[in-house]
C-alpha cells in the first residue's frame, strides 16, 4: 500500500484532493493519504514516518511549497515530491523543478485523471528508484526466500542442547 502526504492551508483543498485520488484510484489497493495544514506538521511526521509521495501547495503562510520540499530532499531523498500551485509563473515553476526537485508541478484547479496519472507515474519511478538501490540477490538466495515463503520454517533446522537435529 502507498502512502500519500498531502500538504495545504486551505483544508477543502486537502480534502478534495483526497477525495479525488481515492475516488479514481484503480483497483482494491488505495493508498493511505494524511492530510497537513501545516507544513511544520507535515515535516514533523515526515522525520518519523516514511511517505511515497508527497502533494504539497506552493503558497503557504508559514512556510513555502518550495522550502517545504526542498527540507523533504534532505530528510527523506526517495519521496516523491509533486508541487500543487493555482500561480503557473515561469519563476513559481522554475523554482518548484531547480530548487525542490519537484517530480511534476500541477496546477489548480486541477484535472483528476492528470492527477491519478502523475501520482501513479510518480509511485512507479520510486518503486525503480528503490529497486535499483536494492542489493541484488543470487539465484539461490531468491530460490530459498520463494521456499520460506511457500513453506514457512522449511530452512529452519531445530536442534537440541547436544546438537542434534529435532524431527
Amino acid at each position: 500500500m502507498s502512502k500519500i502526504v498531502l500538504v495545504d492551508d486551505d483544508p477543502n483543498i486537502l480534502s478534495a484532493l483526497q477525495r479525488a485520488l481515492l475516488q479514481g484510484w484503480p483497483g482494491p489497493d488505495r493508498p493511505q493519504i494524511e492530510s497537513f495544514t501545516n507544513p511544520f506538521d507535515a515535516l514533523n511526521r515526515i522525520c518519523v514516518c516514511e511517505f511515497d509521495l508527497i502533494i504539497c501547495d506552493y503558497m503557504m503562510p508559514q512556510m513555502s511549497g518550495g522550502e517545504l520540499l526542498q527540507a523533504l530532499r534532505d530528510v527523506a531523498p526517495d519521496t516523491v515530491r509533486i508541487m500543487l500551485s493555482g500561480s503557473a509563473t515561469f519563476d513559481t515553476v522554475l523554482s518548484a523543478i531547480n530548487e525542490a526537485q519537484a517530480f511534476r508541478f500541477l496546477r489548480k484547479p486541477w484535472d483528476a485523471k492528470e492527477l491519478l496519472e502523475t501520482v501513479r507515474l510518480g509511485l512507479e519511478q520510486r518503486a525503480a528508484l528503490l529497486a535499483a538501490k536494492a542489493p541484488s540477490l543470487t539465484p539461490q538466495e531468491l530460490e530459498a526466500r520463494r521456499l520460506e515463503a511457500e513453506e514457512p520454517g522449511l530452512l529452519t533446522v531445530r536442534r537440541d542442547a547436544n546438537g542434534s537435529v529435532i524431527l
